[in-house]
């Protein structure tokens, strides 16, 4: 049986390339810590862009950007943290969180500075 890409891969394939289209550069990609895990990390030319990916293919349980919940949040501003610590000339930078959903019908929609570390 050939392995194939995970729905999640897949969206953050094509939440990658969106971000391309936009001139952006990916800094990092599914970078993890023990404080969870970021998906992209991207440079938007004007700030530092951590972005969680999210897709949901049955809209009976909320959409998918209803998915980053609190706990969620708090696992990504620790992993953004992290990331600072470890990369100390990035941390000069001013930085964001955004969130990019898909639907079940492939629709992109970007949510700039979802929420905020304070």
């Amino acid at each position: 049986m050939a392995w194939r890409p995970s729905a999640g891969t897949d969206a953050e394939d094509r939440a990658e390339q969106w971000c391309r289209q936009q001139g952006w550069r990916t800094l990092a990609r599914n970078y993890r810590v023990t404080q969870g895990e970021l998906d992209l990390i991207c440079d938007d030319g004007n700030a530092l862009v951590f972005i969680e990916v999210r897709q949901r293919s049955n809209p009976n349980y909320g959409g998918a950007a209803a998915s980053v919940t609190v706990a969620k949040q708090r696992k990504l501003i620790a992993a953004a943290q992290r990331y600072l610590q470890d990369n100390p000339r990035q941390a000069r930078r001013p930085s964001r969180f955004d969130v990019i959903t898909l639907d079940a019908n492939g629709q992109l929609d970007w949510i700039k500075g979802a929420f905020t570390a304070g």
